[in-house]
């Protein structure tokens, strides 16, 4: 059982993220609403992923991102962006970054656990 926290603003797509990752069997899920919360959560769930929205009030994903990565609980922790953000420049931004890789807004339902897997290097 992989375990993956999702970090989202927008509660509605945490549910579908949540629904989506369940219903493949092989994923355990989180929701948070927050950067704030995503590094609490993180550091005492120890997630094997983090599915992280790159835009956010207070503290954006790329913010969030950097603050897990300095921790020594969290940054080896694979983070995957889950974003609407997808021109070239905002691809180019998230791998310099270093991040697991990306998954498009609005994305396939279907296919998102597999997606997810895929970028972790799991089939």
């Amino acid at each position: 059982m992989l375990k993956a926290l999702y970090v989202d603003d927008d509660e509605d797509i945490g549910t579908i993220v949540e629904l989506c990752l369940e219903l493949d069997g092989t994923f355990e899920t989180r929701t948070v609403t927050s950067g704030r919360e995503a590094l609490a959560e993180a550091e005492t769930w120890n997630p094997d992923v983090i599915l992280l929205d790159y835009m956010m009030p207070e503290m954006d994903g790329p913010t969030t991102f950097g603050h897990l990565k300095e921790s020594g609980t969290t940054q080896a922790i694979p983070v995957i962006f889950v974003t609407a953000k997808s021109m070239d420049e905002d691809i180019a931004m998230i791998r310099d970054l270093g991040a697991s890789g990306m998954i498009s807004k609005p994305f396939e339902p279907t296919t998102f656990a597999a997606e997810v897997k895929s970028l972790l290097g799991q089939s």
